[in-house]
């Protein structure tokens, strides 16, 4: 039956008023459709939770057993400069090249210090002896040692650090006894030479051992200096409100050594967006540093083995450039990071989106330190560069989702994100402890033994493969990884508010 034309055009207007809601129902809109953000933070958490997943302290721990036979065959040591640094920097460089990885050398010189004498000893009024340790490139004491009183540096803040440290004329012909913290041991015992000390002491401001202190290079050294153990330390200080004089026996021999970080970076990625991470790869001329660092390094490296794995496939290459490092004479004075950082020009540096380190993530009487970027736990140095607060929570998150207790420690610039923090990137990581004593509260929360030291072999002989904590060694391996893969896709985080 034929329809007349009005109703006809009735009908159309029906028919078209009943199809437009439900074209509309259709079609996309441009709020549902995903997004360039969208996509990155869905390919963050996919390869995030993937290399979580297949990243492991079993899997790693082939590269610690590696680093534990460079070692053995090699004087007992990886130190910086010597044939089993340079055996560990072949062996992580051919790995990361089978995967695929751009890798190279960078080279450059150090100096080697060899201790032959370190003696302290209180003269009068009570003598003793004491247990002291020679700074790696200290000045030489006249043979036979020297005699002089002590003087106290004031214990501020930044302890030995400035000239109001040191009362005019109090200091001359003395040795300064300095606490450790606030600023690098090299100005410390500057800044003691300028007040007209003969020598300097420097004594913890934690655990128990003598301090293990370094300088750059024999350049540095202004005085001769030597570190020993908190007790020992304010013991001396108490008694020379009354007068207290120490013998002071130091003799060292320099000598200057060629050694070389290794750099590896993916083919793909926006090279003008870096993710950096970095371990250093040295160990102390006392032992194998199988903890020390060992542990980072491998972590380290068994991450990266993991991302070329997942990148090498169609479609899964990282939107950001990601550069993993193995730094070398970070126990010389964090040589090998701060040679890296110092030759970036201005643009290399603002590629660098953040930079994280890891360092002793093994300890054998562990706790999760995470570095406080946004220094809410208001000690020691203060906050790092602007982002370091969005990478101390990304860390944070990431234990808190798998309920694993952590807490703060400082930026006091004693491993490789010194370099980075002084040249504006934002750093964060992670760390285990080294020779602070475990308190009673953090053994309830994390186990272990209070009283002790977090690394009872920190810089010695028994840093090896029999102490290690496997339980957070893998733990920071997951740390590793979640950082990596979120990064190596999503910087947005870097920008976003964090609330204390």
């Amino acid at each position: 039956m034929r329809v007349p034309h009005r109703r006809r055009a009735i009908a159309a207007l029906v028919a078209s008023a009943v199809a437009t809601p439900l074209l509309l129902a259709a079609a996309p809109s441009a709020e549902a459709r995903p997004t360039t953000a969208d996509r990155q933070h869905r390919q963050a958490r996919q390869l995030a939770d993937t290399l979580v997943h297949t990243s492991s302290a079993r899997s790693a721990y082939r590269h610690l057993q590696k680093f534990q036979q460079i070692a053995d065959a090699n004087g007992g040591n990886r130190a910086a400069g010597t044939s089993g640094h340079e055996a560990s920097t072949a062996y992580v460089s051919s790995l990361l090249k089978k995967a695929g990885y751009d890798v190279s050398y960078q080279n450059f010189e150090i100096w080697q210090a060899k201790t032959l004498t370190e003696k302290l000893s209180v003269v009068s009024p009570q003598p003793r002896d004491l247990t002291v340790s020679a700074f790696t490139f200290s000045p030489s004491t006249p043979e036979g040692g020297i005699d002089a009183p002590v003087a106290v540096a004031r214990a501020d803040k930044d302890p030995g650090c400035s000239p109001d440290d040191y009362a005019t004329g109090a200091f001359t012909g003395r040795i300064a006894l300095v606490e450790r913290g606030g600023c690098t041991f090299a100005e410390k015992q500057a800044a003691a030479a300028r007040a007209g000390a003969v020598g300097a002491v420097i004594y913890d401001n934690d655990g128990q051992d003598a301090v293990h202190g370094t300088f750059g290079s024999p350049a540095e050294g202004r005085i001769p200096t030597a570190g020993v153990s908190r007790a020992d330390g304010e013991a001396l200080a108490a008694a020379a409100k009354d007068g207290v004089t120490v013998h002071l026996d130091i003799r060292q021999e320099h000598s200057r050594k060629q050694t070389r970080n290794v750099i590896a970076e993916t083919r793909g990625g926006s090279a003008d967006h870096v993710v950096a991470l970095g371990s250093h790869l040295d160990s102390v001329p006392a032992g194998p540093g199988i903890n020390d660092n060992g542990s980072g390094s491998a972590g380290l490296l068994e991450v990266a083995l993991k991302l070329a794995k997942e990148t090498r496939k169609p479609g899964r290459q990282p939107a950001n450039k990601v550069r993993f490092a193995w730094w070398s004479g970070e126990e010389l004075g964090l040589l090998g990071s701060d040679y890296y950082v110092s030759h970036l020009d201005a643009e290399q540096r603002k590629q660098i989106a953040l930079y994280l380190n890891f360092d002793m993530i093994a300890s054998p009487n562990p706790v999760e330190f995470v570095y406080d970027g946004d220094d809410s736990d208001h000690k020691g140095s203060g906050p790092g560069p602007k982002g370091s607060a969005q990478i101390e929570r990304l860390i944070n998150g990431y234990l808190d989702r798998r309920h694993q207790p952590h807490e703060g420690t400082d930026f006091d610039g004693r491993s490789d994100y010194g370099p980075f923090i002084g040249a504006g990137i934002p750093a964060g990581g992670t760390f285990t402890g080294a020779e602070g004593i475990k308190t009673e509260e953090q053994a309830r929360r994390y186990g272990g033994t209070a009283g002790t030291a977090y690394d009872p072999h920190y810089h010695a002989a028994g840093d090896t493969l029999r102490n290690l904590d496997l339980k957070a060694f893998d733990t920071n391996i997951d740390v590793i990884a979640h950082a990596v893969g979120t990064y190596a896709h999503d910087l947005s985080s870097l920008d976003e508010p964090v609330r204390n």
